[in-house]
């Protein structure tokens, strides 16, 4: 069985990229996209790539973005795996001719309003087949998931492609939703961002803020679900 890769997002500190690497996380995420609040510049993305050791994989997060600015982000992070977020059509994603995640935005209302169409993962991930793997984040108003966590239990039981389970994931959630959709898809992985967050008043948190014992509580519930897998001894699809 493969261990489940984990992935946390929106970095924007030295301390926060180093407690990722203290915990375990295999690749750490800094946001391209300028209207998020946890956006940060090519070069500031550079500074803290430099940070990680040996196979942990830094990741960049990009929105509608023109070819020409991710190559030249790219040039900065050469080692960068591309993460794209927005409305990129399968030939876009390969213009800047990297390995690359492409995001799925799934519904959080199980019966679409005004008779749309049920969000289909399988042909979305037929549609993307030349992406790594499809991140499944929730569908909201703008771009990225904004915390909220969508059905898992709706997913299609069976999608031909490497899976990485993203939205509203928390150190208390996480162990259910790989155990909820590891069986559907080739590999799991997930990526966390809020769920990883200093608490601010209010019940908000600081964003691009992180909290070092978050993320190790996070990767502790990772490796939980894994170890109930195994001892389960749950059939899992051949990769």
């Amino acid at each position: 069985m493969h261990r489940t890769r984990i992935k946390i997002c929106g970095l924007t500190r030295e301390e926060d990229v180093d407690a990722a690497v203290a915990a375990g996380a295999d690749a750490v995420g800094f946001v391209m996209y300028a209207p998020s609040p946890r956006s940060v510049s090519a070069e500031r993305a550079a500074e803290l790539a430099g940070r990680l050791p040996p196979f942990v994989t830094p990741v960049l997060l990009f929105v509608n973005e023109s070819a020409t600015k991710i190559i030249a982000a790219c040039a900065r992070v050469p080692m960068a795996l591309l993460q794209f977020h927005g409305d990129e059509t399968p030939e876009a994603c390969l213009r800047a001719g990297r390995p690359f995640l492409r995001a799925a935005r799934i519904p959080l209302d199980e019966n679409p309003a005004d008779g749309a169409a049920a969000f289909d993962l399988v042909k979305y991930a037929e549609d993307f087949k030349a992406a790594q793997a499809i991140l499944l984040d929730a569908h909201v108003d703008g771009f990225g998931g904004g915390g909220k966590t969508f059905n898992w239990s709706l997913l299609p039981p069976s999608v031909n492609a490497h899976l990485v389970l993203s939205g509203g994931l928390t150190p208390a959630n996480v162990t259910d939703g790989i155990l909820q959709v590891r069986s559907r898809c080739k590999t799991l992985a997930v990526d966390v961002s809020s769920g990883v967050e200093i608490s601010a008043p209010g019940g908000s948190t600081l964003k691009g803020i992180k909290s070092a014992d978050k993320i190790h509580q996070f990767v502790a519930a990772v490796r939980a679900a894994d170890d109930l897998l195994a001892k389960n001894h749950v059939h899992l699809p051949a990769t």
